[in-house]
């Protein structure tokens, strides 16, 4: 498996003591009067054991942030040998990864992983994207909402919850079925709580990376993930660019991806074998990460200005990439402040077809920047938070006018704009 920077979605708990938190030890009521069948049981035995090993013997860290390992297994085990499906499983898993206070230590159940699996295919589709919400087990955040799906049609917005405690509503855990009638118990910002019914249906998926050359002088290069042939990608972008061309690289919402998609971007804009970051594995043996090449057919750094646009809910690899060019003085960073979510991880596959994410090295930046619990502040803030009713983006209008007056003084984008 290759290593990746993407945070998987897990609560942050307190790594120094272990309590049984409610939603394990008392689940919701429908799921509290089944019994697990003894296949059952045998099962939730093996994915348990595995999870708990690999963190004991593959994490980052062998002194587990301070946790007890023994005794967290002495706690959770025994709930999780009681789950009679997976969301409860996986809720107590979840539960004792947050143990370690970390957003890359996280367990996906079998229909979540093969959600992420044929995420670039064809396949039926609610149409949000969540977010675990750190204060309240069993709900979820919706960070966005697709457009043209069935939750855009059932008004479905950004900033919603999804609790899945009740008995009978939908949760995470379960396969998403074409034509099959689901229930999303959701609340909106101001706590109205509503039943919303759906029916998913198959759509197409939204390409990862897309080009926006709709405004003069400025190319406007969307990321949704760091997924495999990004920096080609990329490449092939730049190189059909005039170097006065400003480039603005968005990766609001972007989770992460591939460690090499990541040192590909960089390659793109600064020399080969600089320096851009440090990770370090469970061996404590240092790493230096250097740019590599791989931006396409360039050989040589693009000329362009360039424009970072990150906000909350850019995480990882998408936290790395612009610290790395904000470092070398390469590029402005405009937006919100990122998650802080910066690990390198890796996927294990788990004996029921789910997955654990776990954090396999610390990493800090090139200049000694840990931003774990820290992320990326950017230089400029815009006014106003995401795009307004109207349709307009403040934040990319921030950058596109940041680069601007870089250009009309003749120097490259910096801090001081």
């Amino acid at each position: 498996m290759s290593l990746a920077l993407v945070a998987a979605p897990s609560l942050a708990g307190d790594p120094a003591a272990i309590t049984v938190p409610a939603a394990a030890a008392a689940p919701d009521a429908e799921a509290a009067v089944a019994a697990p069948t003894g296949e059952r049981v045998r099962m939730n035995q093996r994915v348990f054991d595995r999870v708990w090993s690999e963190v004991r013997g593959q994490y980052y860290d062998p002194g587990l942030h301070g946790v007890d390992w023994d005794a967290a297994r002495r706690t959770y085990r025994p709930l999780a040998l009681a789950a009679a499906d997976d969301r409860v499983l996986y809720r107590v898993l979840g539960d004792m990864l947050a143990l370690l206070d970390d957003d890359h230590a996280g367990a996906s159940a079998p229909a979540v992983a093969r959600r992420l699996d044929t995420a670039r295919e064809p396949r039926p589709a609610i149409g949000v994207t969540l977010r675990r919400d750190r204060d309240r087990p069993g709900v979820y955040v919706v960070e966005r909402v697709r457009e043209g799906s069935p939750a855009e049609a059932a008004a479905i917005e950004a900033g919603w919850r999804l609790d899945t405690t009740a008995p009978g509503v939908w949760f995470p855990e379960q396969d998403v079925v074409e034509g099959q009638t689901v229930t999303l118990a959701l609340a909106d910002p101001d706590g109205v709580r509503r039943n919303v019914s759906l029916t998913p249906r198959i759509m197409h998926p939204r390409p990862p990376f897309t080009a926006d050359l709709s405004r003069p002088g400025v190319a406007v290069l969307r990321i949704d993930a760091f997924d495999p042939g990004l920096g080609d990608w990329v490449g092939r972008q730049l190189a059909a660019l005039p170097s006065e061309t400003d480039v603005v690289l968005d990766l609001r919402g972007n989770p992460g991806g591939r460690l090499l998609e990541a040192d590909a971007v960089l390659s793109c804009f600064l020399p080969l074998d600089r320096a851009w970051a440090v990770r370090t594995p469970r061996s404590g043996r240092a790493i230096i990460l250097k740019t590599a090449g791989g931006c396409g057919d360039l050989d040589t750094p693009a000329p362009n200005d360039v424009a970072v646009l990150v906000d909350s809910n850019s995480r990882s690899a998408a936290e790395l990439t612009p610290a790395a060019l904000q470092e070398a003085g390469r590029a402005v960073v405009v937006g919100e402040r990122t998650a802080g979510a910066v690990l390198i991880s890796q996927d294990t596959p788990l004996p029921d077809g789910g997955r654990l994410s776990l954090s396999r090295s610390n990493f800090v930046t090139a200049g000694g920047v840990r931003l774990e619990k820290r992320g990326v502040t950017p230089d400029l803030t815009p006014p106003a938070r995401g795009r307004d009713a109207s349709g307009q983006d403040p934040a990319l209008d921030l950058a596109i006018a940041a680069l601007a007056g870089a250009r009309q003084v003749g120097a490259a984008p910096a801090p001081a704009i």
